[in-house]
């Protein structure tokens, strides 16, 4: 990586990376991806979050994951972002992927939440606006709306496909019933929705519960997993309990401390024990265990230093499980699930 003022991307920034088709489509997306949820937001130092694209790029993460509220405050990640892609990336833009989101609380009133048409299309218009961009690659909606028609959501989609404001469509946090409807009405309007997003992780398996992971493998859609890391709880930084400055100290959110039981601990020190047995860190086997279905295109990765980025990427080197290693997982987790 050059100097953050006249950044050059390594020459060899593909020579590494996996990449995988997004379901059926054509869409190529690279197996790790960054996402700018917690550390491209006022509080962070631009600096830095050069450096962390930088790597990323250098690297052969071509996507870059944002939504509308991701900050802090609300709009900041995509704003710091923007200034990134304008000062130092600006000549890369055909190689990146860069995706965002609309469906949680953006601004008062009746229309800056969840799935209107009104709302969907006028967060995406902000969002190019702070992005500085003619169009996203990906725009997703980030939640089911209970009480928004799910044709007339599915149309505002459509809608940012057809005025050349995205080129493909997202959703996200949906369950499999309602991701295949969506589907539907989405392929009805020859719209190109190619992936979800969802939560998953050793100790989340929601979307092998509720349809999610069975409907997306049957239909040919994508899966980008957020979270693979079960916010912290499979990176290693809590086997020996809580360090005085981790973020379960001042901000519990995501969090809390009571979910670092003794059973848990025993859990994630088991899971440890494995990983090493692999040559892994808990981190890298967690990621490449995600990795190891077919079905899942990319992992979102959260990053706060350079050197994370590159740990992480560390887990492609061994996506291959035994059926012993699967069993020992799941009977190290099941019994721990958030």
């Amino acid at each position: 990586m050059t100097d953050a003022a006249n950044y050059t991307p390594s020459e060899r920034r593909y020579a590494e990376m996996t990449y995988r088709r997004s379901g059926r489509s054509g869409l190529k997306l690279p197996a790790v991806s960054l996402g700018f949820w917690h550390n491209f937001g006022d509080h962070g130092t631009y600096d830095n979050m050069k450096a962390l694209c930088f790597t990323a790029f250098d690297n052969g993460i071509t996507h870059f994951d944002l939504a509308n509220n991701y900050g802090p405050a609300a709009g900041a990640a995509e704003r710091n972002a923007g200034r990134i892609l304008r000062e130092e990336l600006s000549g890369y833009r055909d190689e990146l992927i860069v995706s965002t989101k609309a469906g949680y609380d953006m601004w008062p009133g009746p229309y800056g939440d969840w799935g209107s048409r009104k709302y969907l299309l006028s967060s995406l218009d902000q969002s190019l606006e702070r992005l500085g961009l003619e169009y996203v690659d990906v725009f997703y909606h980030h939640r089911p709306d209970p009480e928004t028609p799910l044709e007339e959501t599915m149309g505002a989609l459509s809608q940012a496909v057809t005025s050349g404001k995205a080129l493909y469509a997202g959703l996200s946090n949906y369950d499999g019933p309602t991701m295949e409807r969506a589907a539907t009405i989405l392929e009805s309007l020859h719209c190109p929705f190619v992936i979800n997003q969802n939560r998953y992780s050793i100790y989340d398996r929601s979307i092998e519960n509720n349809g999610l992971l069975e409907s997306a493998e049957k239909l040919g859609k994508g899966i980008i997993t957020f979270s693979p890391l079960a916010q912290g709880l499979l990176t290693g930084r809590y086997l020996n309990g809580i360090p005085a400055d981790s973020r379960i100290r001042t901000d519990g959110r995501f969090l809390s401390e009571n979910q670092i039981s003794e059973e848990r601990l025993d859990s994630m020190r088991g899971l440890n024990d494995l990983a090493g047995q692999r040559g892994q860190t808990l981190a890298e086997m967690s990621l490449a265990w995600i990795l190891r279905d077919s079905s899942v295109t990319s992992v979102l990765i959260g990053a706060s230093k350079p050197q994370q980025i590159l740990d992480n990427i560390g887990a492609l080197t061994n996506t291959t499980f035994s059926d012993e290693e699967l069993h020992a997982i799941d009977e190290l987790s099941l019994r721990q699930q958030l």
